[in-house]
């Protein structure tokens, strides 16, 4: 399959992280009655060879010690079981339906490109590349090691396993790498999936630096490898099930002239990820974004903000929408939300499912529930991050007073200027997601002395980064359709009744 028959970007920046598979009737009628034939055929064909692989695999560091474990694997457990497992892995795919494998270009030696950097990551299928890649070493995280087969084929492989959860572990596994790839040839060759997470394929998302284990050295030569292959960015059974209930599978991987860093990319691998990322993207004939994966939740860069790409108070709005909640409703509970955040008691800002149903006046409190999910990871939420991400988004007020109302909230000595941590908190309750990078944010706003309120205002309405978070991020838009009660949002941040005339939130002046 070309290129251009597997991606379509409508717009400049398509969401990398939502999939809709559209079938016809026919097409639906067809997938079923052959994926009731050939998907329990192929899996099992497919298992079988998973199956031999198996002892083949643990055969390879049988019997090893240790000190030898850690080594290139050499003779006979090199040129004889290679080439098997090899085998096997191809005919597992073909088992699966990729009867063939178009390769454009050349794939480069070891000597020539110690990595091998692929993209775009789509799916556990997306395994089928290391086929041409002739089964190079690869970074996986620990939790695949327990996995029957694949825990012994990794071990077979001597990847480079990393701990997502232990920090520990990742400043090992980049150390490993940077040992591996700088060893001259002793290891084999490397191949990795810069973007770190799974997306549809419809965008490259922002590429890891080579300060992570699932980035790539800044200081060794590489290869890119675009690969496309259909059904991509669905769940995992859904893409078997696609995959395997069709003929084939058409699959096409590219190998790109190898490249070599400038001076200026080996001492800053940020600017060597980007330069890769726009490469590659302009090879697959598809955008390079800024989005990026931070604990799970699709976030675009900008000026070191982390700006969610589906707004936790967008679906709030949609949310109180469906519980029948109108416009009134929603200023009449941002106002409860508020006094309780500015009545000065103990834990005032803190709530429960159950509170926050009660402020909101939510007569499903699974709602509330699913609220709190979105700002939170347990079932206590900060008020100020819901009140002031709503609020926003909304238009109840004008930005500077919903400034002024979050400065004074996060002010907690009253002193009139903020710290660096209470600068994060603050634009993380303004973007309803936590904000672990806002340095450079802070710089610009403290440049003339303390971070006061007039010179955040000004930083964020006049500065061009800062002014596109303002601008683009918190302004109501279609907001008002969310509640859908006969008013919409102004560009203005004002609410626009069906007669024309206007009603402007005073509370928070």
């Amino acid at each position: 399959m070309e290129k251009h028959d597997c991606h379509s970007a409508t717009h400049e920046y398509p969401h990398p992280f939502i999939h809709k598979v559209k079938l016809t009737r026919a097409q639906r009628i067809r997938g079923i009655i052959l994926g009731s034939i050939l998907f329990p055929l192929r899996v099992i064909v497919a298992a079988l060879f998973f199956l031999i692989s198996w002892p083949l695999a643990r055969l390879r560091l049988a019997g090893l010690p240790e000190e030898d474990r850690s080594r290139p694997v050499k003779g006979w457990r090199l040129w004889l079981l290679h080439p098997i497992v090899w085998l096997l892995t191809r005919a597992v795919f073909f088992s699966l339906g990729f009867l063939w494998l178009k390769v454009k270009g050349r794939r480069a030696d070891l000597k020539e490109a110690p990595v091998l950097v692929v993209a775009p990551h789509s799916g556990f299928l997306d395994i089928v590349v290391l086929f041409p890649a002739q089964l190079a070493t690869v970074v996986s995280r620990s939790e695949n090691t327990s996995l029957p087969v694949i825990g012994a084929l990794l071990e077979f492989n001597q990847s480079v396993i990393v701990s997502r959860k232990d920090p520990e572990s990742r400043k090992k596994a980049v150390a490993q790498l940077t040992e591996r790839l700088t060893s001259g040839g002793y290891w084999p060759q490397m191949l990795m999936f810069p973007e770190g997470t799974t997306t549809n394929g419809s965008a490259l998302i922002k590429f890891k630096p080579g300060e992570s284990p699932s980035g790539f050295s800044r200081c060794v030569t590489q290869q890119f490898v675009t690969f496309c292959v259909n059904h991509v960015g669905m769940s995992g059974m859904r893409a078997l099930w696609h995959t395997t209930s069709q003929f084939y599978t058409n699959l096409t991987v590219e190998f790109l002239p190898v490249y070599k860093p400038s001076q200026e990319e080996k001492n800053d691998p940020n600017l060597y990820a980007d330069n890769v990322q726009k490469l590659m993207a302009k090879a697959l004939g598809i955008p390079a974004t800024d989005y990026v994966m931070e604990g799970r939740v699709p976030v675009n860069k900008l000026g070191g903000l982390s700006l969610p790409l589906d707004s936790p108070a967008r679906e709030t709005l949609s949310l109180l929408h469906k519980d029948g909640l109108g416009v009134h409703e929603v200023e009449a509970a941002l106002d409860r939300m508020i006094d309780r955040c500015q009545s000065g008691a103990q834990g005032t800002v803190q709530a429960s499912a159950e509170e926050l149903a009660s402020l909101l006046g939510l007569t499903d409190k699974q709602t509330a529930a699913r609220i709190c999910g979105l700002y939170s990871k347990d079932e206590i939420v900060d008020l100020r991050q819901v009140y002031l991400s709503v609020a926003a988004l909304s238009g109840f007020a004008s930005f500077k007073s919903l400034l002024h109302t979050a400065f004074t909230l996060f002010d907690k000595e009253g002193k009139g200027s903020l710290s660096a941590e209470e600068l994060s908190d603050l634009m993380g309750a303004l973007l309803g997601f936590p904000q672990h990078h806002t340095a450079e944010l802070y710089t610009q706003a403290s440049s003339q002395g303390q971070l006061t309120e007039e010179r955040l205002l000004r930083v964020l309405t006049t500065h061009p980064t800062y002014q596109r978070v303002a601008n683009e991020y918190m302004q109501p838009k279609e907001a008002g359709s969310l509640l859908a009660s006969g008013k919409a949002v102004n560009n203005n941040g004002n609410m626009q009744n069906s007669n024309g005339s206007f009603h402007y939130k005073k509370k928070v002046e």
